[in-house]
């Protein structure tokens, strides 16, 4: 059985109660995730919702044209694919591993039955507005903003205020979560630089400018 300490400095967990960040823990198993693994393609039945402890894992959703569309980049913490729950029975989107990552497994059968508990239904309802809220500002965002425009957005929505970050993902996959080419992500990164905006060696980003 999984410790229930780190369920509870998950944003969406935090809330619970002791006995039900324990009672949590005894449905949870751990996964193993090697760099572009794939944890679960869209329009699969959707059989657990997933909090990452390590790593980076990429949402995306395929277009009509056969194209992918970048929903999001699930940071350490986050709980994700919890539309299943409610909503629909296959995921909507597809989860791949950006890097070696650790993803904690709560099966959809187990979960539904906590949340018969007022307490947790609750918590689990203002996580969904909150996500709700996430998704309306990304869209706003995306319509609103230039490439530059979003890649500051992106790096205030992903790493706050840290002034000195380290990419757990590559500059490819920071294009697609942008909606852009790595091409036009290289240019941007040699004009932030020239206005002394950030530098970017390797994989780690220094920001002059928050």
């Amino acid at each position: 059985m999984l410790g229930y300490h780190f369920l509870a400095e998950s944003n969406f967990f935090k809330d619970l109660s002791r006995d039900t960040l324990k009672a949590l823990a005894t449905i949870a198993s751990m996964k193993e995730l090697k760099k572009r693994d794939i944890l679960f393609r869209e329009g699969e039945v959707g059989r657990a919702i997933y909090l990452l402890k390590r790593g980076a894992i990429q949402l995306h959703k395929a277009t009509p044209d056969g194209n992918e569309v970048v929903i999001k980049i699930v940071q350490p913490s986050e709980v994700f694919a919890e539309v299943v729950l409610f909503e629909r029975e296959s995921y909507p989107v597809t989860a791949v591993a950006l890097s070696s990552s650790d993803v904690i497994i709560f099966p959809r059968a187990e979960v539904h039955q906590l949340l018969n508990t007022l307490s947790f239904r609750n918590d689990f309802i203002a996580m969904l507005m909150r996500k709700q809220r996430y998704l309306a500002e990304r869209i706003v965002q995306q319509q609103a903003h230039d490439v530059e425009g979003r890649f500051l957005w992106f790096l205030k929505e992903q790493f706050g205020s840290q002034k000195v970050v380290t990419l757990p993902f590559s500059k490819k996959d920071l294009a697609a979560a942008i909606g852009t080419t790595p091409e036009t992500l290289s240019r941007l990164i040699l004009k932030l630089r020239k206005r002394k905006v950030l530098s970017w060696t390797g994989k780690t980003i220094t920001r002059q400018k928050i």
